[in-house]
């Protein structure tokens, strides 16, 4: 698609929205109807093409990624007419008599960059949240999975008009061309280098964005945790799609005290898990391309791997690795990982975690093993980061009714549920001022009187 084509399409997308005709709820409940029926009828399609990029099994595609998306559906469908309605808020005496109230307005014409490794649901979820808003929609799925992205291509095209939602697929160039074009909102999920680039972008047309990215997040596990079920998991969150999650558990912050049992008891869940030959389960997945397979491979260290290190090169497959012990300074450390290498470190309090993750990038996500309701308190309310769990991992971002988002360098803004259609939705605040009176009180020439009411009205 060239540029003239994306300056036509939201073009299209502008004017079609100028109708008003996905304003009525109505029509944003009959468009959620229409996605959700065509997700299930391509489901199938859906599971093989995530199996081609990712080697997910049907399992797993469902569970993660389709069954989600049908989930945030759902509840839209149920609270869509609750969250578009106008919300009075009380008058100050000042202004009577008149109404006060918030209205929510859709922006317009969005744009949703959605990223590889979970590239269904991470496209078809802030979708489905700017259509329930009442906006259009130009979706640009990432050209690392293209299996995916052409089944969204396809699903998406049938079940829509290009002037109300529309796919553009391709590599960088296009992803270029997309941002030069002038949008209402850009949603964006993926690195904090493209999101950068994203946001000088926006800053050309002062236009707001949803920067959904990552960073390394922290699992802290203290000496009062039940590390049988911490092990459990832990390897369950570290190793789902590879390691390949924004909010994977990207290394571990473990007291000393219970270091060496903690590890074993790791890889004890990863052989039940996985077996005692992961590469060899169909159901564990595999390294969505050569590039980042070669980059994992780098921050692997044989000297400190203590379980797995196996790859397959020709299926581009990297089994379940544990390092340590490891320090800040290994290379491991230096980036988020993106796959299923695991490094432990080790702390000789809870009480230094603050400090220890002070000067770094605030996290995506946070986890925290404990029995301590103190330690619970002091973590999360001492440290910044975007959302986390207490005794597991990566769930929290299987609900609706929690808002998904990070905080500093691991994003801004968050969406699911009424977050999401809070994201890309404009609330307009409004007084309705009445006529059959008038206040004179503001008015010049000001006097005395004048000065008692309104020392009266505003204190």
């Amino acid at each position: 698609m060239t540029p003239e084509h994306m300056t036509h399409l939201v073009q299209q997308q502008r004017t079609f929205f100028a109708t008003g005709a996905t304003l009525p709820v109505a029509y944003r409940l009959k468009t959620l109807g229409k996605l959700q029926e065509a997700i299930r009828q391509y489901t199938p399609k859906i599971q093989q093409a995530l199996e081609n990029d990712l080697g997910k099994s049907e399992l797993e595609g469902y569970m993660c990624e389709i069954g989600l998306t049908l989930s945030e559906i759902s509840y839209m469908q149920s609270h869509l007419r609750r969250f578009a309605k106008e919300r009075r808020v009380m008058t100050p005496l000042a202004q009577f008599a008149a109404k006060s109230y918030i209205k929510p307005c859709p922006y317009g014409v969005t744009l949703i960059m959605s990223p590889w490794n979970y590239p269904f649901l991470l496209t078809l979820e802030p979708l489905v949240d700017a259509l329930s808003a009442g906006n259009t929609a130009v979706v640009k799925p990432s050209a690392y999975s293209p299996h995916t992205s052409q089944v969204i291509q396809e699903m998406l095209s049938q079940c829509f008009p290009a002037e109300y939602v529309a796919v553009v697929t391709g590599g960088r160039a296009e992803n270029a061309c997309l941002l030069q074009q002038h949008f209402d909102h850009i949603f964006f999920t993926g690195s904090q280098a493209v999101g950068r680039e994203v946001m000088v972008s926006a800053a050309a047309h002062l236009t707001p964005v949803t920067l959904e990215l990552g960073g390394k997040s922290p699992c802290i596990v203290d000496e009062t945790a039940d590390l049988p079920l911490a092990a459990k998991r832990i390897v369950f969150g570290k190793f789902l799609n590879c390691g390949q999650t924004c909010v994977a558990p990207d290394y571990i912050l473990c007291h000393e005290a219970v270091h060496e049992k903690l590890v074993q008891v790791i890889i004890r869940q990863i052989k039940t898990q996985f077996g005692e030959r992961p590469l060899d389960n169909p159901n564990y997945g595999k390294i969505i391309n050569e590039k980042h397979f070669n980059r994992l491979l780098s921050l692997m260290d044989g000297t400190k791997t203590v379980f797995g290190g196996q790859i397959d090169r020709a299926a581009l497959r990297i089994s379940p690795t544990v390092l340590d012990p490891v320090s800040w300074a290994d290379p491991v450390m230096q980036e988020e990982i993106f796959g299923p290498i695991l490094p432990v470190l080790t702390i000789k309090s809870l009480e230094d975690v603050p400090e220890i993750l002070r000067d770094k990038p605030a996290p995506l996500a946070l986890y925290l093993f404990t029995a301590s309701r103190r330690a619970k308190q002091w973590i999360t309310s001492r440290c910044q980061f975007g959302g986390g769990c207490l005794n597991d991992t990566v769930i929290h971002l299987a609900t609706s009714r929690l808002g998904f988002g990070g905080v500093g360098a691991s994003g801004m803004g968050a969406y699911h549920g009424k977050a999401g259609f809070d994201a890309f939705s404009h609330r307009k605040s409004i007084v309705d001022k009445k006529t059959w009176i008038d206040l004179p009180m503001r008015y010049q020439p000001y006097g005395k009187m004048t000065d008692k009411l309104i020392h009266l009205f505003l204190k």
